[in-house]
């Protein structure tokens, strides 16, 4: 299903760990329907809605990023730019097929002088191969082990698809980092990461070695959205719910939510940043939570 709107709320939000701020949305909804998904919580149905007013969301960030201090202060989100992340509410690989509302979106970060957009992605869109953002457009590719990926990340593209993007969206001037998010926790979890650093340590160029990163963000869940995918995807709930080891959790913005305990999670964190400086240490991690 698609919705044209138009966004009536038009304020940045601050963020600090993918991204400075939060855009206002392009869109809202997905195509996908990850098991795990924050937007599908709280909605029997999620449509994809397109905002019609892209000029007035990119006015806002505008203003919002003349009001900072600049030169900015370097951060783990970038050493020059204010960041935007311009895809919380939506897949904006999935939007730039069915609008142009993200290449204007490019376009502007592009030429902006203190801005610099960025977003995660479970999809493929070779046509935004073509939009040329010279740098200045974050792509976080989103990435779980294969044998996880195909049971949760459901209608998205396949693992395989996404690394051998990767250099291709390199080579076309997007700043590629990956996002490891949601890391679930089972039996056998590190061997399946392991094998996942040593794919993506194959495909990566090398140049590109020398400028990627990492995010990692340890799943989090919630009861609606656990009674909900019983009926629809209990498989996944097989993994993602595990009351014995995970405790409840408020987030920022007000819900109740189930996460990994904090000792466990904390020694699982451990382990995972081991890994990583064992097989992939190139790949910097920006923050892990």
């Amino acid at each position: 299903m698609l919705v044209l709107g138009r966004l009536k709320s038009l304020v940045c939000r601050e963020s600090g760990r993918s991204s400075d701020f939060i855009s206002p949305s392009l869109a809202n909804g997905c195509l996908g329907a990850c098991a795990y998904c924050y937007v599908d919580r709280n909605k029997t149905v999620n449509p994809i809605t397109l905002f019609t007013n892209t000029e007035e969301i990119l006015l806002a960030v505008d203003k919002h990023v003349q009001k900072q201090a600049w030169p900015k202060i370097p951060n783990q989100t970038h050493a020059r730019y204010y960041t935007y992340d311009i895809g919380c509410n939506s897949d904006v690989s999935v939007d730039a097929a069915i609008s142009d509302n993200v290449r204007t979106a490019v376009d502007f970060f592009k030429d902006h002088p203190k801005a610099f957009a960025t977003f995660a992605t479970k999809f493929v869109n070779q046509q935004m191969l073509d939009y040329d953002p010279q740098g200045k457009t974050r792509i976080r590719f989103s990435l779980l082990p294969q044998r996880v990926s195909k049971l949760v990340d459901v209608r998205t593209d396949s693992l395989a698809k996404r690394l051998a993007a990767i250099n291709d969206f390199y080579h076309a001037g997007y700043d590629v980092h990956v996002n490891f998010s949601p890391v679930i926790v089972y039996e056998g979890w590190l061997e399946d990461y392991r094998e996942l650093f040593e794919q993506l340590d194959q495909v990566v160029h090398p140049k590109l070695k020398e400028s990627m990163s990492c995010e990692v963000i340890f799943l989090t869940h919630n009861q609606w959205q656990h009674e909900l995918n019983l009926s629809i995807n209990p498989k996944a709930e097989e993994l993602i719910w595990a009351p014995s080891i995970q405790e409840t959790k408020k987030s920022q913005f007000g819900g109740i939510n189930v996460r990994y305990q904090h000792q466990l999670k904390a020694y699982w964190i451990s382990q995972f940043r081991q890994l990583q400086q064992e097989v992939v240490p190139w790949c910097t991690i920006r923050y892990i939570f």
